[in-house]
């Protein structure tokens, strides 16, 4: 599907460097901020994206995913919507519960279209204007979110014909993205099925990059059989770096239909360079790449090849990822409550030597989820670890968790500690929290602590 240009004349290097000749804007404390060719959080500090992608419109119900790959090291998830033009279209209110459940999980969202997908070749491919519609719909789920969300105007946007209007349509849809008031870092992504045989991108992003009165998009290489030795890998990306422009891989595979990339060095040189990358895919991959999946059937304890490969192996995403400096001073969020959270309960007796108390308390609630915290507190002499439990007595369930290791067993739930909180001096507390679905009543259980 993806094919290699046979002769391509030598790339004009000066037009990337003309960048430079933009002043890059002050540190927006708002969000996400590009300066000289690297990506910035909202607290000033620098953030390479190492995570991998997520199907979430076709596969709504796998909410549980961001959770996984959390918990396998991953700092960035980027998700696949759709406008509703080629899939059912992901409504505000599901949007907005995806927003909350990266934060909930500590992970920074990129949110990307993917009916643009091959648009100029592909049937039933809409433009990157038609994305810039969905995304103004979006404008009061997306406000407010910029320290926590990338908003990657549409996927792939161009097969491997008619691509010749690439800048203009990027250039006019971030400017448009601008006007209606979204002020996060924009993503744009390569013609040619995300590839960029024909430099399209790579010989006119200074100019794209230019178009954005912010000046704060990323631009986002897809790398596969295009993409097959190391030379390829490193002049590609080293011309970005060089220029002082933004780069990062948002899709990659160790395989595919179009040749076979050289995961290895696509790893090695972003490591080397901060340029981040999200893996191609968490799990749910059809059409004859089912060995994409990086997990099978959205398990996270049956990992592939791949998905070893890419969250354990050499320059992956345990050995990489950093967490977003944005999380390390704030609780995990929620959607703005539209009913009063039940009360929290009276705080509860001291609790004995060496053992620990657990509160429970409903931080946030919506028509049909919540989020809650458990605080654990140590007793007057240190413990090395703890398990609490509570029952539900009206049906809830818990769906997303962070900070702990919860399993279930019909309506009782029980949460033990992780590595880095089960040690606890005298009197000292922790919290870790979730996020759960209720019906009709959601009522506070009692929890147990037991301290080992």
């Amino acid at each position: 599907m993806k094919t290699r240009l046979s002769a391509v004349a030598a790339a004009l290097l000066a037009l990337l460097v003309a960048v430079l000749a933009f002043g890059q804007p002050a540190h927006a404390a708002a969000g996400f901020s590009v300066a000289n060719g690297r990506l910035y959080d909202a607290n000033g500090t620098e953030f390479v994206m190492r995570g991998v992608n997520h199907a979430h419109t076709w596969y709504p119900q796998q909410t549980s995913s961001f959770a996984d790959v959390k918990a396998l090291g991953a700092n960035t998830v980027r998700v696949v919507l759709s406008s509703g033009d080629r899939w059912t279209r992901n409504t505000n209110a599901d949007v907005a519960n995806v927003i909350s459940t990266c934060k909930g999980n500590r992970l920074i969202c990129v949110l990307e279209v993917h009916d643009t997908t091959g648009y100029g070749e592909q049937s039933g491919a809409i433009t990157l204007d038609r994305a810039v519609d969905y995304w103004l719909s979006l404008a009061d789920v997306l406000a407010g979110q910029e320290r926590f969300v990338i908003v990657n105007i549409g996927n792939e946007p161009y097969g491997n014909q008619n691509y010749a209007s690439w800048a203009t349509d990027n250039a006019n849809a971030i400017k448009r993205l601008r006007a209606g008031g979204l002020t996060h870092t924009i993503m744009v992504d390569a013609p040619n099925w995300g590839q960029d045989w024909s430099f399209t991108m790579r010989d006119n992003a200074a100019s794209v990059f230019a178009a954005d009165p912010a000046r704060n998009t990323v631009f986002s290489i897809h790398m596969y059989g295009v993409f097959d030795t190391a030379a390829e890998i490193s002049d590609y990306l080293g011309r970005f770096r060089s220029a002082g422009l933004p780069i990062v891989v948002g899709e990659f595979g160790f395989n595919h239909s179009d040749g076979d990339p050289d995961e290895d060095t696509i790893l090695a040189y972003s490591q080397a360079n901060g340029i981040g990358w999200l893996g191609w895919s968490w799990s749910g991959n059809g059409g004859g790449v089912e060995y994409l999946d990086l997990a099978t059937s959205f398990n996270p304890a049956n990992l592939t090849t791949w998905g070893q490969r890419l969250f354990n192996g050499a320059n992956g995403i345990r050995q990489t990822a950093r967490e977003a400096s944005v999380f390390s001073s704030m609780p995990p969020t929620t959607p703005p409550p539209t009913t009063p959270p039940p009360t929290t309960p009276p705080p509860t007796t001291p609790p004995p030597a060496g053992g620990c108390t657990a509160t429970y308390t409903v931080t946030g609630q919506w028509q049909g989820g919540f989020q809650g915290e458990v605080r654990v507190t140590a007793g007057s002499a240190a413990i090395t670890g703890w398990t609490t439990r509570w029952t539900f007595a009206n049906g809830q369930s818990v769906s997303q968790t962070w900070s702990a290791a919860v399993t279930s067993s019909g309506a009782t739930v029980t949460a033990r500690n992780v590595d880095y909180n089960g040690r606890l001096a005298a009197g000292a507390s922790t919290t870790f929290g979730f996020i759960g679905g209720w019906t009709g009543t959601n009522s506070l259980p009692a929890v147990s602590c037991t301290a080992s």
